[in-house]
């Protein structure tokens, strides 16, 4: 039975890259479930899967079997908020492209995708985008954004996609490697796709001037096989629909603090084993805090998620 990865899903359908090239529309089988799991989609994009071929066009193929992930990137579904959503499967990294101003990305919103990419094991590379654009202040809040995060062990990048600054940069950090670009609508993850590989040619759109935020080009997640690098291994980018809040799932109020890696790396300093960081006496990371090594934007960002602060409508914007 031929093997394949699944490029693009579109409610229950999904278009798989055989292994021999051959491109096919399929459906899951109805008992295609991973067992344990309520996620509002059993297959994701990334995934490698067993498949019964497409034969003509008037007929669709099926999906099989589901091979294991080695991992993934996942938020809780808007509708249904005891379910996970599936963003993307099989990463070698994520790029989670941010912009100061046109639209503003919330620390909050950030924190909330690398705390999840921590959790399942999905390297991250934060991308400032539309670096070109920003007044005296907006600069000032670029220099504190770009400070929190590489102090908290992230790399970060600075681009401007539409003018191709730092570019180059972010095709020699993709090459070879299956990415996924995420982050709200509006930031430019098509644009920077579309400078990356102008073949791809990705629908984008004007931020709103009544509100200054993105409107969504992309509607659902696609994997692209980026042409314009050439190596060893294909390269590949996963476009995703601009997401406007990060609903957290599977996480245990002990294990929030550890997917913060400045918190982590001083856990062992605690007075207390189990120490969570709030007011138990003897806390290195409240002291850290205090002395300005921890970002107090981090840290708000941690005691959110511990009391269980939860986006509205339906996810908050901070």
């Amino acid at each position: 039975m031929p093997t394949g990865l699944v490029m693009r899903s579109t409610g229950s359908r999904y278009l798989v890259r055989s292994d021999d090239g051959s491109m096919h529309e399929c459906v899951a089988r109805g008992n295609l479930r991973i067992k344990g799991w309520k996620s509002t989609n059993p297959v994701a994009v990334g995934d490698r899967v067993d498949h019964l071929p497409q034969l003509s066009d008037e007929e669709v193929g099926s999906i099989i079997e589901l091979h294991d992930r080695t991992n993934y990137l996942v938020r809780r579904s808007v509708n249904l908020s005891h379910h996970k959503h599936v963003i993307a499967a099989n990463l070698d990294q994520a790029l989670l492209l941010v912009t100061v101003a046109r639209p503003r990305t919330s620390y909050g919103f950030i924190d909330r995708i690398l705390v999840t990419a921590e959790t399942y094991q999905v390297p991250v590379v934060v991308v400032v985008n539309k670096v070109d654009d920003l007044d005296e202040e907006e600069q000032e809040d670029l220099i504190e954004l770009v400070d929190t995060y590489q102090e908290a062990g992230y790399k970060v990048l600075m681009t401007a996609a539409l003018q191709g600054r730092g570019v180059a940069e972010v095709k020699k950090l993709i090459a070879g490697k299956v990415t996924l670009v995420v982050g709200h609508s509006g930031v430019g993850k098509s644009t920077l796709i579309n400078a990356i590989d102008p073949e791809l040619d990705l629908h984008t759109l004007e931020i709103s001037e009544a509100s200054g935020k993105g409107q969504h080009t992309t509607t659902n997640a696609e994997m692209y096989e980026v042409a314009a690098i050439t190596g060893d291994r294909p390269t590949f980018i996963i476009d995703t629909p601009g997401i406007k809040g990060f609903g957290l799932v599977d996480l245990e109020a002990s294990h929030i603090g550890d997917q913060f890696p400045e918190m982590f790396r001083l856990k062992g300093d605690c007075r207390f084993n189990d120490c969570l960081h709030k007011d138990e006496p003897g806390c290195a990371v409240r002291k850290a805090v205090e002395e300005g090594a921890v970002a107090e934007s981090r840290y708000r960002s941690y005691i959110d998620m511990l009391n269980g602060v939860e986006e509205d409508s339906p996810y908050r914007l901070d």
